[in-house]
């Protein structure tokens, strides 16, 4: 079995769960076929996905020990490609969601069998009428989180959650999101938030029920605001690889230059095709085993 403990969102990645276009998406035959059905809202170019996801891949292969990629499959979509939410993983083991979007229910399976290969144990899984995805979970630190409750997960998601972690969370702080732009808009609680550091976070401020705000200035979290217009390119998705050292996607100049300010360090990559287009940042294109 392989170290894991996924109970963080800025500790020092050590290892890390990813999926290569070149082995969801095949070409751009594929993607004409699936896009519209998945709600991109346009249609991304299978050679750009590639080009940007090889600039991201590289970013991550070269800060990260241990990068394990899914193999190729035949049941799973484009979708696949955004390995941070069929899954979570805690200290003692994975946890396999059941997705609010339909057209990714086979991708729990598919990534826990992979992890048993890699001998990590499964401690069970989200069924139905539950709903939870790794995008609605926000580590505050390893006994504590935040889960948001909209689209994609459920109360009932969030209770078999507590189940299946038992003494592994002490906390989870149930978290209510908007309508938004409607049920088929990728809107998870992590497209709101992106914690950089334990005391320094991403935010969109103007979609957060003020309690939640509220909760995290009681935290002694400080908030870098993301302007309204950057949040459409994703500037809220930012993957800390460390503390106060970040992945995000190109062309968010005010936001990295606020997160420079604090002393982050600032990685970029194009994502037009793979992130924007897609619906899914740095922070989906990952799934952390461990951090420390």
């Amino acid at each position: 079995m392989i170290k894991i403990n996924g109970q963080s969102e800025t500790g020092k990645i050590q290892s890390i769960l990813m999926k290569s276009p070149a082995r969801a998406w095949f070409g751009q035959d594929n993607v004409k076929q699936q896009w519209r059905q998945l709600h991109y809202p346009e249609k991304p170019d299978f050679e750009k996905v590639l080009q940007e996801y090889n600039q991201f891949a590289a970013i991550i292969e070269k800060n990260v020990e241990d990068v394990y990629y899914l193999p190729e499959d035949d049941v799973t979509s484009l979708d696949s490609i955004y390995t941070h939410d069929p899954v979570i993983i805690t200290s003692n083991g994975a946890i396999l969601c059941r997705m609010g979007k339909k057209e990714r229910e086979s991708e729990p399976a598919v990534a826990g069998k992979y992890l048993k290969e890699l001998g990590i144990p499964i401690l069970g899984e989200i069924k139905a009428p539950g709903l939870l995805e790794g995008g609605d979970l926000v580590w505050f630190d390893d006994g504590t989180a935040a889960v948001g409750i909209g689209y994609r997960t459920n109360k009932e998601g969030v209770a078999q959650l507590r189940k299946l972690a038992g003494n592994l969370v002490k906390e989870i702080v149930e978290v209510p999101l908007p309508h938004g732009n409607g049920p088929d808009e990728c809107l998870h609680l992590m497209s709101l938030i992106s914690p950089i550091d334990r005391d320094l976070a991403v935010v969109y401020s103007r979609l957060m029920v003020v309690p939640f705000r509220n909760l995290l200035i009681e935290k002694g979290i400080k908030l870098i605001e993301v302007p309204d217009e950057e949040y459409g390119n994703f500037a809220t998705n930012v993957l800390a690889l460390g503390p106060r050292k970040c992945v995000m996607i190109a062309g968010n100049p005010r936001t990295k230059k606020a997160l420079e300010n604090e002393g982050a360090t600032v990685l970029e990559y194009h994502g037009q095709d793979v992130s924007i287009k897609g619906g899914g940042g740095p922070t989906c294109l990952t799934r952390p085993l461990l951090r420390r």
